[in-house]
């Protein structure tokens, strides 16, 4: 099927890239498998793995391992200045929300944590990890820690009805706000629970909240390069420079 000069792993690429863009295949869908693939278009599964992952890594496909192979939606973008509801976020561009909740719990604030959080080490601190999802896509792993004084219902909410951040804005009003961006590789465990691979960078969004001068929440969350970015529109309170840290 492919008879041209340029090399076939680039044919693929445009076979599939003009499938995209003419709407054959929409966001969201899944697409052949490599086997079929190459039965169709006669190159060789090494051929069609390595387009795939090219597509992969411009945002057009995403891969997903024991899943397949997906139309990748436009890449969402979350508010660097704001805090708000991711469940909200997802919903408010027509995507489905889920979430699957890998830990809701009790535990002792080690010492460099309590520092943080202004607490008494080994005092006790709630702590959840939770994975938010985009039509089944996993698109953050949020890393939070929660001081118990000022949210002492964290542990009872059901967080598959109302995101964490709508419960916390829910019982406080935030006075401060930290946010610090990095790109990382991350950890083993997050990317297995984000379903990338070791190559694949995360971009992290850390977070302190404050009510007056207790420390609410101290939380990191994880985003896979490919499917997401973090942004934000500003107006500066002076026409001098703006410094970013």
């Amino acid at each position: 099927m492919l008879n041209s000069s340029i090399p076939r792993y680039q044919q693929v690429k445009e076979y599939i890239s003009c499938r995209i863009d003419g709407g054959e295949l929409q966001p969201g869908m899944k697409i052949e498998s490599e086997n079929k693939l190459v039965s169709v278009l006669g190159v060789s599964r090494m051929t069609i793995n390595r387009a795939l992952r090219e597509l992969a890594d411009e945002g057009k496909l995403t891969r997903i391992q024991g899943a397949g192979t997906f139309v990748a939606s436009q890449k969402p973008q979350s508010a660097l200045l704001e805090v708000q509801s991711i469940a909200q976020e997802i919903r408010s561009r027509g995507g489905g929300y889920s979430c699957d909740i890998k830990l809701l719990s009790e535990e002792k604030a080690k010492p460099a944590l309590a520092l943080s959080m202004g607490l008494q080490p080994y005092a006790p601190v709630y702590h959840s990890i939770i994975v938010h999802m985009d039509n089944e896509v996993a698109i953050q792993l949020a890393d939070r820690y929660v001081n118990p004084a000022i949210a002492p219902s964290y542990l009872e909410q059901d967080y598959t009805q109302i995101s964490p951040n709508e419960y916390l804005l829910s019982v406080s009003q935030i006075s401060e706000v930290e946010h610090v961006v990095e790109a990382v590789i991350a950890d083993g465990w997050i990317r297995d629970l984000l379903q990338i691979n070791d190559a694949e960078p995360c971009l992290v969004l850390h977070r302190k909240t404050w009510v007056e001068q207790n420390v609410v929440t101290k939380s990191s969350f994880y985003y896979p390069g490919s499917r997401y970015t973090i942004g934000g529109r500003f107006t500066p309170s002076n026409k001098g420079s703006i410094q970013v840290t």
